[in-house]
């Protein structure tokens, strides 16, 4: 598979190059060259697959011939090594539940799919390569987990103070080890800018090879379209008409549905859920991109007021907007009407969502009020511990405290406080 850059101004990559270089050289992100039909049948017969064999077959012609078929089954059987359950919480309304890996988050399966890709492409290469990732709350501990220990990778993590949960800090600061942590004076759109300008700086990368591990490196972003695969096999029977609201932030996860959907999955429609930080659902009103400095909510790993992602979005829609609005709803929600879904969630089914999976609840119900029959999956992106001091006051009770949590809890936070770009390179410099 060749990927290209979303600017036009680059050379053309393999599945490798893009990966390693996490970011084309004029600032596009990579898009593969072409999406492949599977066969009707995969669909039909995917009742009987297991998750690797859907993920196999599903991922394999992005990779191509960069990874032998037998390395990737390898990475693929230690990725997803945990399950993805679908929980029945109303009539027509399910959860997708993908918080059930080593960091409780959504994030693991691509971040570790990524780490063992780079790991594998790192074999033979003199020097270190710099994974450079910033995060606004799940991808910094998925992505220091999914790395700690990889030879011949540093992993450097921006992550914006006081704007993520105890939790998710724990995650990304106590691991050590070839795990850095950098606190930065500022939001998830300052770390955002931080990185991207580090991937630009000529100068810095004639001295450090860096690559990226936010959804905007291809081995993040493309193996989340599992999710959306193994959804559709537990609902094909008894669903024909449906729907994926996913909670959106920097928009990576619903642009991997909808790859999902172009390989040809039966979807009839897909629901961008946001919080305050609202540019994409002013965008599908007005058709006017107009980006905004982020606000800091209660679902913070949301907390994005430029998403990169949804470049990519537009161009899987060809640029057209009246075609994207035949796919795609969005509506964003307030911190109250988030805390007022958990309660609802958890008072009349019993069931406990974290405000990210509480947003998508809201979404979905949102667009069955004209669409009654569709048949609707939210995804419920983190498990509702990372989120205590949010969750517990409102269902009024503390949920248990998984092994993994307690584990973090009790590491010693090591992380470097930075305000500037300038700071940023001379800690990248330092070694």
């Amino acid at each position: 598979m060749i990927y290209y850059s979303l600017n036009r101004n680059s050379p053309s990559v393999s599945f490798r190059e893009a990966v390693v270089k996490g970011i084309a050289p004029d600032k596009g992100l990579y898009f593969p060259a072409e999406i492949p039909v599977l066969p009707a049948e995969f669909f039909k017969s995917i009742g009987k697959r297991s998750n690797r064999e859907i993920a196999m077959q599903a991922i394999l012609p992005f990779v191509g011939d960069d990874l032998p078929a037998d390395e990737l089954e390898r990475i693929l059987q230690e990725v997803l090594d945990f399950p993805f359950p679908l929980v029945r919480i109303e009539d027509r309304i399910a959860s997708l539940e993908l918080f059930h890996g080593p960091t409780m988050a959504f994030k693991d399966v691509g971040a570790r799919f990524m780490a063992r890709c780079l790991g594998y492409f790192s074999r033979d290469r003199q020097g270190e390569i710099t994974v450079l990732v910033a995060t606004s709350g799940d991808t910094g501990g998925a992505v220091a987990n999914g790395f700690y220990g990889v030879s011949g990778v540093r992993v450097v993590i921006l992550y914006p103070r006081g704007k993520v949960s105890e939790i998710q800090e724990r995650q990304l600061t106590t691991l050590g080890g070839n795990i850095r942590a950098l606190e930065v004076d500022g939001t998830f759109d300052d770390c955002q800018r931080m990185v991207k300008t580090a991937f630009l700086d000529p100068a810095l990368n004639r001295q450090i090879t860096l690559t990226s591990a936010n959804s905007i490196n291809i081995a993040r972003w493309l193996p989340q379209l599992f999710y959306f695969l193994f959804a559709f096999r537990e609902v094909q029977a008894y669903a024909q008409d449906l729907v994926f609201s996913v909670p959106s932030g920097n928009f990576g996860n619903l642009c991997a549905g909808m790859v999902a959907h172009r390989l040809g999955m039966p979807v009839n429609h897909f629901i961008a859920s946001t919080n305050r930080n609202d540019t994409v659902p002013r965008f599908l009103m007005s058709g006017r991109y107009e980006p905004k400095p982020s606000y800091a909510t209660i679902s913070n790993a949301m907390d994005v007021g430029d998403p990169s992602n949804f470049d990519r979005i537009r161009h899987l829609y060809h640029d057209d907007y009246d075609e994207l609005v035949s796919h795609l709803s969005a509506f964003s929600f307030s911190d109250e009407a988030t805390r007022d879904a958990m309660k609802k969630l958890y008072t009349q089914s019993g069931y406990m969502a974290d405000p990210h999976g509480a947003v998508g609840y809201l979404g979905l119900k949102k667009y069955q009020e004209s669409h009654p029959n569709m048949f609707g999956v939210f995804l419920e992106t983190a498990h509702p511990v990372k989120f205590l001091d949010v969750v517990a006051p409102v269902i009024g009770r503390e949920p248990d405290i998984p092994p993994q949590i307690q584990k973090v809890m009790k590491g010693r936070k090591e992380a470097t406080p930075i305000a500037s770009y300038e700071a940023l390179v001379s800690f990248l410099k330092s070694g």
